[in-house]
C-alpha cells in the first residue's frame, strides 16, 4: 500500500441513531393451554395465531386491544414454571372503565389501589411503588400511580396501571398516536375539562379558538410537556 492511500487517524462516522429494536412478543407459562385460551379470548384480546403439529407443539398468540406488543404461551415453548409470570403492566387511560370492563366478563379484580407513599416493604404483593397497597385512586390522581390487579388461570399475575400524562422524553414530542378511539375520547374529555377552567379564568367568555386549545393540550399532555393554562 502507498503511504497516499494510509491514513494514521481513523476515520471519524457520525452517532447514528439505534437500530429500531421493538418488544413484540412476552411469553406466558401456562399449564392448560386451551383454558388460557378461553381466558384471553374472554378479555377481548385480538386471537393472532394458533399453530401446532400434531404431537409436542402450539403456539398461541394473543394481542391486547390498542397494544403493540402480543403474548404468546403453549405447549412446549418455555420452560418456565406455569404462572411465574408476575408484574405484567397494561397501561390504560382510565382504570376505573378498564376494571369495570373485566368485571363485565367475569374476572376478578382488585379494587384499584396506589402505593403508600415510599412504603417499599409490608404485607401486599410486589409492584412497582412497594409492597403495601392502599385502596382507591392516587388521592392527587397522579399520572403513572393507580393500579388494579387480575390473575389468569394460572396465576400469572397482571396490573393495570393508570397513564394519563407521559413524564417528559418517553414519546416523541413531535409525533402525537391514540392507539384507540376510547384513549382518544378519554383524552378530549381531560382537555375539554381543562379549557373549561380556561374560560373560567378569562372572564367566561366563548373561545372561538377551541380546537387549538385542544390540539396544544393533547399533544404537550401526551409528550409530557407542560400544558396550556
Amino acid at each position: 500500500m502507498s503511504n497516499a492511500m494510509r491514513s494514521e487517524t481513523p476515520i471519524e462516522t457520525p452517532r447514528t441513531r439505534p437500530v429500531d429494536t421493538k418488544l413484540e412478543v412476552v411469553v406466558i407459562p401456562v399449564s392448560d393451554v386451551d383454558r388460557a385460551k378461553r381466558f384471553y379470548d374472554g378479555l377481548g384480546w385480538r386471537l393472532d395465531a394458533d399453530f401446532a403439529n400434531d404431537a409436542d407443539f402450539r403456539v398461541i398468540q394473543f394481542t391486547p386491544p390498542g397494544s403493540g406488543c402480543a403474548i404468546i404461551f403453549g405447549k412446549n415453548i418455555t420452560a418456565a414454571a406455569p404462572g411465574s409470570a408476575q408484574g405484567l403492566y397494561l397501561v390504560v387511560s382510565d382504570i376505573e372503565a378498564a376494571r369495570r370492563d373485566l368485571i363485565a366478563r367475569g374476572v376478578e379484580v382488585s379494587d384499584v389501589f396506589h402505593d403508600a407513599a415510599g412504603v417499599y416493604a409490608g404485607k401486599d404483593e410486589p409492584y412497582l411503588f412497594g409492597r403495601l397497597r392502599i385502596v382507591g385512586r392516587d388521592p392527587d390522581h397522579r399520572s403513572y400511580r393507580s393500579f388494579a390487579s387480575f390473575k389468569d388461570p394460572d396465576g400469572n399475575g397482571w396490573l393495570f396501571q393508570e397513564v394519563t400524562t407521559r413524564l417528559p422524553g418517553r414519546i416523541d414530542a413531535d409525533e402525537t398516536a391514540f392507539s384507540t378511539s376510547s384513549d382518544l375520547a378519554a383524552a378530549l374529555r381531560r382537555a375539554a375539562t381543562a379549557h373549561g377552567e380556561h374560560e373560567k379564568r378569562n372572564g367566561g367568555k366563548h373561545d372561538d379558538n377551541w380546537p387549538d386549545w385542544y390540539a396544544e393540550y393533547m399533544v404537550s399532555e401526551r409528550a409530557g410537556r407542560e400544558l396550556p393554562l
